[in-house]
């Protein structure tokens, strides 16, 4: 697993487990902590939701640039080869 990964997941856990801490150690009424405990959760999904699309574009553009890398060494080992090819012509 990746540092981003692991920091990624660890500030989740951290999130996830400070809110329902917090949320159960409240002296509210039941009524009041359900609410809570549904507004934490879109919240929270709302985060995760946010920080898989940053994951998702930071993979998009690792895979873009190893693309064109490999883009790149193709065409000049194809160059290669063609000059190796019309020099032994």
């Amino acid at each position: 697993m990746k540092a981003d990964s692991k920091v990624l997941l660890g500030l989740l856990a951290g999130a996830a487990i400070g809110a329902i801490a917090g949320i159960l150690f409240a002296p509210d009424k039941g009524s009041e902590t359900r609410k809570k405990i549904a507004k934490n959760t879109n919240e929270m999904g709302e985060t995760l939701k946010s920080s898989f699309n940053d994951f998702v574009d930071s993979v998009k553009d690792k895979y873009r640039h190893a693309k064109h890398e490999v883009e790149e060494v193709a065409e000049k080992g194809a160059s290669k080869f063609n000059q190796a090819k019309n020099a032994v012509s």
